[in-house]
């Protein structure tokens, strides 16, 4: 149905949305979100928002899987935690010790990591409405990766009572990515490197 329409963004007027009504949506090929009671969906991103993906998880493989410090996950895969019923994060970085949260085909938990890639329909999602829901639900750390300027912001700190991260970072182009909470870095110019397509 969306396959000739332009990438959307959506949500219901209404603030009713929860687990329960979540579960049967229809597996669509969109991706639907539940915060804070509201749907939100969006339709298939594009090749390079998908290529920065995965570079990024390649680089989360080597320094945080086989270093067998955790494991890292990605999208559409319903992550469950308070005020988030749930979300679909285009990245997740789970620590070995808290694998227990995976269950019944689904996270219900605290992640160590959140990542997200902005995408031109919808940034406003990621940099305001899921970076609180993230800060009120204690994610230790959350990417923003920002295609159009090619650099990424880094927030930390959640604080639950002021409903955003204390720290935020801004990584350059030419910056070098070094995370607080993981043992995680690199050049960020990595993300977007030898793309075949740099539409974003």
């Amino acid at each position: 149905m969306t396959t000739d329409l332009p990438e959307l963004a959506l949500r219901s007027q209404d603030a009713g949305w929860n687990r329960e009504r979540w579960e049967r949506l229809p597996e669509d090929g969109n991706r639907y979100e539940v915060i804070d009671g509201v749907l939100y969906m969006t339709t298939a991103p594009s090749a390079f928002h998908q290529w920065i993906i995965r570079q990024i998880v390649r680089i989360l493989f080597v320094q945080i899987d086989d270093a067998g410090i955790g494991i890292t996950l990605w999208s559409p895969l319903g992550l469950f935690m308070p005020g988030c019923d749930p979300v679909q994060p285009d990245i997740i970085v789970i620590r070995t010790e808290n694998l227990h949260i995976i269950h019944d085909r689904r996270i219900t938990g605290i992640p160590a990591l959140l990542v997200e890639v902005l995408s031109p329909s919808n940034p406003t999602q990621d940099t305001e409405t899921k970076r609180k829901a993230y800060a009120r639900a204690g994610v230790p750390e959350y990417w923003i990766v920002r295609p159009a300027s090619r650099d990424l912001l880094l927030c930390t700190q959640p604080d639950a009572a002021l409903g955003d991260y204390a720290g935020s970072d801004l990584i350059a182009p030419d910056g070098t990515l070094v995370s607080p909470t993981l043992p995680v870095r690199t050049p960020i110019a990595r993300f977007f490197a030898d793309a075949p397509d740099t539409t974003w």
